[in-house]
């Protein structure tokens, strides 16, 4: 599916693979921490900068749903993201992160099969144990439930 397709033609660093599954035109993106980005040339000019600074990424996704009317498929998954940095020596992998994000990603069917319309991710804020309160609700007990 074009969904998994995104997802390898990042963590094998392929930009005209990644390019050739958005639509042209009109597309928007929301990378975490990252304002709206708008059509085409900005999209794949945010990936490319990705891609440029990123020397190891992987995504493993989970809590995967698809939902599909008509010529539009709504795509929802958290992608468990294990990613590297530049190395300080050459030869070396740089240090890796771990990161939660929560994706929404949506498809438009075209001649040329699925394209991708939109994508948005947020990043998933985890709680610790000091968050916690008695109730373990995390909100100090102001929710009142």
């Amino acid at each position: 599916m074009a969904n998994t397709a995104l997802y390898e033609a990042m963590e094998q660093g392929d930009f005209e693979a990644l390019s050739a599954l958005w639509l042209p035109g009109d597309v928007s993106c929301v990378h975490p921490g990252w304002p709206l980005l708008r059509g085409n040339g900005e999209v794949l000019r945010s990936y490319a900068l990705i891609m440029a600074n990123t020397d190891y990424i992987q995504f493993f996704l989970t809590d995967v749903e698809v939902s599909v009317e008509g010529d539009t498929a709504l795509v929802t998954c958290t992608e468990n993201i294990l990613s590297g940095g530049p190395a300080e020596e050459e030869g070396e992998l740089g240090p890796l992160v771990g990161q939660l994000v929560v994706a929404t990603n949506v498809f438009r069917r075209t001649g040329d099969g699925w394209r991708i319309w939109s994508h948005h991710g947020s990043p998933v804020l985890t709680e610790t144990s000091e968050d916690e309160d008695e109730d373990g609700n995390g909100d100090g007990g102001r929710s009142g439930i």
